[in-house]
This record gives C-alpha cells, structure tokens and sequence, in this order.
C-alpha cells in the first residue's frame, strides 16, 4: 500500500499527465484529484475529483488542504507557473511535490544548452531545494523521451506505415528511452517509496538501445527493409533554430530529439552508461526493444 493516498495533478488532461493519471487509477490506491482551468473543456474518468481553478493562491490553497501529494504534468507554457503551485503547496501542507520533469533531464547543463526552455525546469528543482527547509520535500524524475508514444506518433523518426526512418549520424549513439508505463510505474514507486525518493532527483528508463537497434527491430518485426533517411546533428539543430528564429515552433521538436540522438558535447542520454538510473531503488525492470517494438506493432494489429 503506498505511503501516500491523496494526490494532485496539475496538468492531467496533457499527454504526460494522462499517462499518470492511468497508471494511478489502474491501481486503485488512490484519492486522486485533478486541477483543470475553468475555461477547459477537458473530461476525466469517473473516479478523480476534478476542480475548477483560475490558479489563484485562495483556489490553489483551497485546492491543496488536506492534500499529500502534488503532481506537475504541466506543458512548455506552465514550467514557470510551478512556483506558485510549490508556494501553495507549502501554504497548505502539502508533503511532497513532484515537478514537471517527464523527459530530458533539466540537471545535464547540455540539455539546457539546447533546449533554453528548460531552463525554467532547472530554476524550479533549485525553488524546491530552497523549500525543503520549510517542510515540502519533492522528487524530480527524469525519463528521457518516451519510446512507444514516439514510435507510435513518428516523433523518433520512425515512420512506421511508410516503412522509413531518418537516422541521425551513424546511428549507434546509445542513449535510455522510457516507455509509457513505466514513466507512471515510477511515480507510482515514489508514492510508495517516499522516504528513499525524498529530494532526490531520479532518473528512469525502459530501454538502453541505439537508432540502429530499434530500426533492426523494426525491420525484423515487420519482415521488410525499410528505407533510411541519413541526417547528422549539424544539419538538424541548424534547421531546428532556422524555424525558430522565423517563428516556427515546429523546430523546437528537432531540439527535443537532439537531447536523444544529438551528438552534443558534455550530453548524458544514456542513463545507464552514466550511472544515473535508479530503477533499482524504484523497482523497475529493465525492459527489451525487441518486446516493446513487437507489442507496439501487434496492439496496433501492423502484425498480423
């Protein structure tokens, strides 16, 4: 049974809040509370308490009272308004705070480097340390990019229905992808683990693989050869910035996946050469690129 019982989510209709919110409820451990803007027209399943706030410290205090747990799903456009969420979770007794992390880690300098918005991610790991004093432990949890959403949705840069890829360099770069249901399983570990997890910064991951291993996969799984797109890190992060720099956000993808693939100076995208991945202390298990790519494409009925 798990430490904690009443949680909040700030950001659960998202896709990494959603995420967690399914894995929470599948265990059916939990009160579960979710915050949606009074201007959203966002659902929720039957179960979770869903309250209507404008994100003001009397609603959010009001919110918070009696909560143990809050959870930050928030996007790119709410990093900054963290704070306030931490400010009345302090207010209001809240016990531990997990930020919106859920991706790359804000605490490989690298990763800010490419990708500045992080920067307001790293600011709210250094507000929670300096909050710890006043009685609000958190934990920050590190995933690296998603691999079965990003297979799925072509975001890796693997196209399954065209049966193509684009490959990044060489592509044997290895770096950790972290599948859907272990990102939640390892929330789901620090609500049942606080105490080992407390103000500590965690990284997770499913699969510890290469571009090359996953198109093989892919490849086998499919019985085809598929076609390779070559690129190197150059010529993506410069594409990347031109589209921003003329206001397409689009490129702000390219960055993403540069925090993966690129091969950047000083960047740490595989947790476990680095010795940063504590599945063992959250109980997860190490998982196959063969398995999750054959259970992707058979879910999707690709095999038949």
């Amino acid at each position: 049974m798990p430490a904690y019982k009443k949680i909040t989510i700030a950001g659960a209709s998202g896709s990494i809040g959603s995420i967690i919110l399914r894995g929470l409820l599948a265990t059916g451990d939990f009160s579960i509370t979710v915050l949606s803007r009074k201007d959203s027209a966002a659902s929720f399943p039957d179960g979770v308490a869903v309250r209507k706030t404008d994100f003001s410290e009397s609603e959010l205090d009001a919110i918070f009272k009696g909560q143990e747990f809050v959870i930050s799903a928030l996007g790119a456009t709410g990093f900054g308004e963290q704070k306030k969420l931490i400010d009345a979770a302090l207010r209001s007794g809240v016990h531990r705070f997990i930020p919106s992390e859920f991706s790359a880690s804000s605490q490989d300098e690298a990763v800010v480097q490419l990708l500045p918005l992080f920067g307001a991610k790293k600011e709210v790991i250094e507000y929670l340390k300096a909050s710890e004093s006043a009685g609000l432990a958190w934990t920050g949890i590190a995933t690296g990019l998603l691999f079965d959403w990003g297979l799925l949705n072509g975001f890796l840069g693997f196209d399954i229905p065209n049966r193509s890829a684009t490959v990044w360099d060489a592509g044997e770069a290895s770096f950790t992808l972290t599948n859907e249901s272990q990102l939640a399983n390892a929330v789901i570990a620090v609500l049942r683990h606080p105490e080992e997890t407390r103000n500590k910064f965690l990284h997770v991951a499913s699969v510890q693989t290469t571009q090359s291993q996953i198109l093989a996969a892919l490849e086998a799984q499919t019985g085809e050869k598929w076609t390779v797109h070559k690129t190197t890190t150059e010529q993506e992060l410069s594409e990347s910035r031109k589209k921003l720099a003329v206001g397409d956000f689009s490129g702000a993808l390219g960055l993403v996946r540069a925090t993966s693939f690129g091969k950047v100076p000083g960047l740490h995208a595989d947790y476990v050469k680095s010795g940063l991945v504590a599945n063992d202390l959250l109980g997860l298990k190490q998982e196959s690129v063969e398995e999750t790519v054959s259970q992707l494409l058979t879910e999707q009925e690709i095999l038949k």
